[in-house]
């Protein structure tokens, strides 16, 4: 019988969600399931830099950029989007062609990229692939993500193609699709897997820090996290007294320009270290006496997973996607929410560090939010697998009768 294989699809446009969400489950498959293949589909310019378990590995496409008012353009100036886009079409089919996975996990995007992934999604379900669309807990505000849709004809093509729809967050934390006209075909279809739970790996070595009792302040991937920087530098600058350490990690996609002024800044703050990025941030969370970060999925998950309290400054546009995560944490207790327009005073926002300093962990103000993701889409797969070899040996059996 054949090695079992799983293609993923991850479109990275802007950030580092998508291929560590795609690299979570991909090593998760692995430790389960011995001898099974996964290959990543990655647009991330860094998804090299990332360590994978044995027998995971990723195809890079080109990379293209979402720019802040929602356009894209390809990262190689000299090459025109709509070539770029060609050149990763081709490429995913080619690769899915050559691969020949069982199932394939497309992330949020159901047609991926200006559609990029559908002639591929045609061409694995009419071979039996399984298809399956894994979508945030959290996608956007209802308004946006429908007008973001209709444009696509999303929900009619995930009725059309998709076999399941994961959704990576329980049922009573919050419904990504809630406020759209869902079809029966595609609410009949949707599974709430739970929220993916992370760990250190063991076999990085732990970090080295003189810091000891520390803050940990995340961007994720950077790209839009100035401000926030901005503002706990400038909490700090406010009361030279507040004695609390503080690690900030800017993230590999901040522009160069601001990476140096924080950097230069903050040697300024003697209770500050700052540093670009680090590719173990689990390590640094699980270290960490609390988190303060924008709310994006991955580092939600972190915070849950290693039980840290949190204060969460949400980005609230173009997307409204971290505003809604923070603000039901909130209501539900986990986290500590600190709007963008008042994180930007340096008196409230020093106050909202020192009482998350002190805060109780997720484990004790909300203790029914778990972490069950991972073993949820293991025993999926599992299923899955059953079926198809089932399948398999059955149109064996009926070859040697005939």
């Amino acid at each position: 019988m054949k090695q079992h294989r799983v293609l993923m699809y991850s479109h990275d446009t802007f950030g580092l969600g998508h291929l560590r969400r795609c690299r979570t489950i991909a090593n998760a498959l692995v430790e389960n399931f011995s001898g099974m293949r996964v290959l990543i589909i990655s647009g991330s310019q860094i998804a090299g830099a990332f360590d994978y378990k044995s027998r995971v590995d990723f195809v890079k496409v080109p990379s293209v950029i979402k720019l802040r008012n929602g356009e894209y353009t390809s990262l190689s100036q000299h090459i025109d989007l709509k070539d770029t886009v060609d050149l990763r079409r081709t490429m995913i089919r080619q690769t899915a062609k050559s691969f020949q996975p069982d199932i394939f996990i497309v992330d949020k995007e159901p047609m991926g990229l200006k559609g990029e992934v559908e002639e591929t999604l045609a061409y694995l379900g009419a071979q039996g692939t399984t298809l399956v669309l894994g979508l945030r807990d959290v996608m956007d505000a209802p308004h946006l993500l429908e007008k973001e849709w209709r444009s696509n004809d999303n929900l009619s093509k995930i009725g059309k193609y998709y076999d399941q729809v994961w959704v990576y967050g329980p049922p009573d934390f919050c419904d990504p699709l809630a406020g759209l006209d869902v079809p029966p075909s595609v609410r009949e279809k949707m599974d709430f897997v739970g929220f993916l739970q992370r760990s250190v790996n063991e076999d990085v070595p732990p970090q080295q820090r003189s810091l000891g009792d520390y803050l940990l302040v995340t961007t994720g991937g950077g790209g839009d996290g100035g401000d926030l920087v901005a503002d706990v530098l400038a909490a700090y600058e406010h009361d030279p007294g507040f004695d609390q350490k503080a690690l900030i990690v800017l993230g590999p996609y901040m522009k160069a320009e601001l990476r140096a002024e924080y950097m230069e800044r903050g040697q300024g703050v003697p209770q500050v270290e700052i540093i670009e990025f680090d590719m173990h941030m689990e390590g640094l969370i699980a270290g960490s006496r609390a988190v303060i970060g924008m709310g994006g999925y991955n580092t939600f998950c972190e915070i849950l997973s290693f039980d840290k309290p949190a204060l969460i400054v949400p980005r609230v546009s173009p997307r409204e996607e971290q505003l809604i995560r923070a603000l039901r944490a909130a209501e539900l207790g986990v986290i500590d929410m600190l709007h963008p327009d008042d994180s930007r005073d340096p008196a409230q926002m020093l106050a909202a560090l020192r009482a998350v300093a002190g805060r109780k962990r997720p484990s004790q103000s909300a203790p029914r939010v778990r972490m069950e993701g991972l073993p949820n889409i293991v025993a999926r797969v599992a299923e899955d697998l059953r079926r198809r070899d089932d399948r398999t040996r059955t149109a064996a059996s009926l070859q040697v009768i005939t």
